[in-house]
């Protein structure tokens, strides 16, 4: 399977498109951490929020490593069994932490845009904002 590599701007378009990704963060020491994360794309920017899903604890560790190491990774990919329709994108770059009301708004509406739940239910909590510094991706085609 050779495939090949997309350019930056097919990169972002792909991964922009995606519902879900991952994104990978690592703390100071280099443990790294990833979660499966809700997100919108805004040029060069990517945002994403904590939002009212349950979980164990506020303190969590995206954060925390975003704190300790800010560069991060985002990915998405399609996967089928039809290996011709495989692809990747990976979105590299620095992260920081927005809580200030007038700082999370906009990327809440841009969020809400792509997501009907978050319509419903703004998300409240922190967003993390990537700067992308690298696109990259890889398709069978």
């Amino acid at each position: 399977m050779t495939g090949m590599r997309l350019s930056e701007p097919e990169a972002r378009r792909r991964l922009a498109s995606a519902r879900v990704a991952r994104l990978a963060t690592a703390a100071a020491d280099g443990r790294p951490h990833i979660v499966p994360v809700t997100f919108a794309v805004d040029g060069d920017r990517i945002y994403t929020a904590v939002d009212h899903k349950p979980k164990t604890t506020t303190k969590l560790r995206r954060l925390r490593n975003i704190a300790e190491n800010p560069q991060v990774s985002l990915l998405a990919d399609d996967y089928s069994d039809e290996w011709a329709k495989l692809w990747w994108a990976r979105a590299d770059g620095y992260a920081g932490v927005l809580t200030r009301a007038e700082e999370i708004m906009p990327p809440v509406a841009l969020l809400a845009s792509r997501y009907a739940q978050y319509r419903d239910a703004p998300p409240d909590g922190p967003v993390i904002a990537i700067t992308v510094a690298h696109w990259a991706g890889w398709s069978y085609r």
